[in-house]
């Protein structure tokens, strides 16, 4: 058991109390020279993490197991090569951000995923100040059905709401975080709406039914390149739909709006991150025209890991089927986050409230996509070229190799939390209603090539391609 801390000793304890689990401890690493020698519920600790090989021979040692829920990436990743090295099987006890009771368990102890090597120290949540405004009030969280969407909802169950509003259009992906409220959060009040952030009328109505105090807004078309091919179904949505969502939140006096925004949005050159910058904008007009007490703002974030549609969950596929694992550039790199970790921060930034900001989540260090798709065939027992080879299909429309978190005109601040800046302000276009109209109007003509030159024209970074750049003269 690598980890003589607590929830090493947690887990020893329980394996000798469930000797039918068939798992027997036979000694304990650790890298605190203190705990040398001494013995924890009559295991001994051997030795530090580099004495594994010697250890896993002497002990014949058919496993080891990760019991640091806080290491971060680069620990447990360290254990996985010495441990592939010594020909023995590794597993591990989920992250502290999975361990949301404390409690840990021989049911717990799982293989090791991606998210547990690129693994970061735990943020530590400021817990009063999301409680604030959390405990109590109705929220509603548009897109609760997605994968960030759904997280915001179980992070929010723990912050006892008065009552949490599901509203999304996929009616399977409601049905399932449904059935798994009903199982993990018995105690909390919730309301499942079926409905399109497009649709305001029938938004109106569950706004109007429920009262809602706080809104999350995760539903968005998120795919770089389907966007691509169909703009206006990312006008519709991302803008309109944010739209629907600000007008109404000022309607019903809701106190606090959290926009989910994108890395993609900076320096846009797809058709979606340049829709999601301009639902940033969207929810700064908002802001402006907000009652005293009421804050609305955005949270822009890299990807995250194994959301649904994100490279993770492709690779594995890819992998299942004997390879070949594709990656479009050898250079292209992507902030990642786990999805709770977001979640968290998220939550976090909601409760920062200075109206009108872009909270930016530090993402930590780009990875490089070639290295993950190598620690995956890894991690599934296998080697990179020889058992699964790698080929590189190509950057596609719209994606670029590096992601910025910053647009270079805004510069960032410090905020009050360690792993969150703010954005500085940046002016709205002047005619930004006027633009808006435009943008919807070309939408439904279904014009891409105008629709892109209003984008144009609204952020004037956006870098589309087949568009020229513009001198700021020229009229749609």
């Amino acid at each position: 058991v690598v980890g003589a801390g607590e929830a090493g000793s947690m887990v020893v304890r329980e394996m000798l109390r469930h000797p039918e689990a068939g798992l027997y401890p036979v000694g304990f690493l650790d890298d605190d020279p203190n705990k040398r020698g001494q013995t924890i519920a009559g295991v001994r600790v051997m030795g530090t993490l580099e004495a594994l090989p010697q250890v896993a021979r002497a002990l014949e040692v058919e496993e080891v197991l990760v019991a640091i829920p806080s290491a971060p990436g680069s620990v447990v990743r360290k254990v996985v090569e010495m441990s592939r090295a010594a020909g023995v099987r590794y597993r591990i006890l989920p992250g502290i951000y999975e361990i949301l009771s404390g409690r840990v368990g021989i049911s717990q102890i799982r293989e090791v995923r991606l998210e547990d090597l690129l693994r970061r120290e735990p943020v530590r949540l400021n817990l009063e100040e999301i409680a604030g405004y959390l405990e109590g009030r109705v929220v509603l969280v548009t897109g609760a059905g997605g994968s960030i969407g759904s997280e915001l909802v179980r992070q929010v169950a723990r912050f006892h709401p008065e009552q949490v509003v599901l509203l999304g259009r996929g009616e399977n992906s409601l049905f399932l975080i449904e059935k798994e409220l009903e199982a993990s959060y018995p105690e909390l009040k919730y309301k499942v709406a079926v409905a399109d952030v497009r649709d305001r009328d029938r938004l109106r109505r569950v706004f109007q039914l429920y009262r809602p105090q706080v809104v999350f807004h995760a539903a968005a078309h998120k795919h770089v390149p389907l966007m691509e091919t169909n703009p206006d179904e990312a006008i519709f949505n991302n803008v309109r739909g944010t739209q629907n969502v600000v007008e109404l939140c000022l309607e019903f006096r809701v106190e606090r709006l959290v926009n989910i925004s994108t890395d993609k949005a900076v320096n846009p050159t797809s058709v979606m991150g340049a829709s999601k910058r301009v639902a940033e904008q969207v929810v700064a007009w908002g802001a402006s025209r907000a009652a005293s007490g009421q804050v609305f703002v955005s949270v822009r974030f890299g990807n995250v890991l194994g959301s649904r549609g994100s490279v993770v969950p492709v690779f594995l596929e890819q992998i299942k089927r004997g390879g070949p694992v594709t990656v479009t550039h050898p250079e292209m790199r992507r902030y990642f986050m786990t999805i709770p970790e977001a979640a968290q921060l998220v939550l976090q930034a909601g409760g920062m409230g200075e109206n009108g900001d872009v909270y930016i989540l530090d993402m930590g260090e780009p990875v490089r996509i070639l290295d993950l798709a190598k620690d995956l065939i890894r991690l599934a027992g296998l080697e990179p070229y020889r058992d699964i080879d790698i080929i590189f299909t190509g950057v596609r429309p719209g994606e670029k190799l590096f992601e910025e978190l910053l647009t270079a005109e805004e510069g960032a601040e410090a905020s009050c939390h360690e792993k969150i800046w703010v954005a500085k302000k940046s002016p709205l276009p002047s005619e930004f209603p006027h633009l808006l109209e435009e943008l919807y109007r070309v939408a439904r003509l279904g014009d891409d090539l105008v629709l892109r030159q209003v984008l144009k024209r609204l952020i004037p970074t956006y870098q589309p391609e087949g568009v020229p750049a513009t001198d700021g003269s020229d009229r749609v």
